[in-house]
């Protein structure tokens, strides 16, 4: 697969083939260049996935309440 296969996997797909590339690395049972092929596209669908998770965080809002309790509107999502 290469770089725009990874762009169009959903979170939870890369992050399944990310997992499976961890285990793959963990064994050890690789050749050196199949290794560092596994770890540069794991290296990609790690980024993939950490964007993905960034535009999901900017997408959420909390909900701001009015003096009287009643919502007011929202605002952006603070995780702080």
């Amino acid at each position: 697969m290469e770089q725009g296969d990874i762009e169009s996997l959903s979170f939870e797909a890369a992050l399944a083939e990310l997992e499976q590339i961890v285990r793959s690395l963990e064994q050890g049972q690789a050749p050196l260049d199949e290794s560092i092929d596994l770890y540069q596209r794991g290296d990609r669908l790690k980024r993939h996935c950490e964007a993905r998770l960034k535009a999901a965080q900017a997408k959420i809002e909390k909900i701001a309440l009015g003096p009287d309790g009643q919502p007011a509107g929202t605002s952006p999502f603070d995780a702080g």
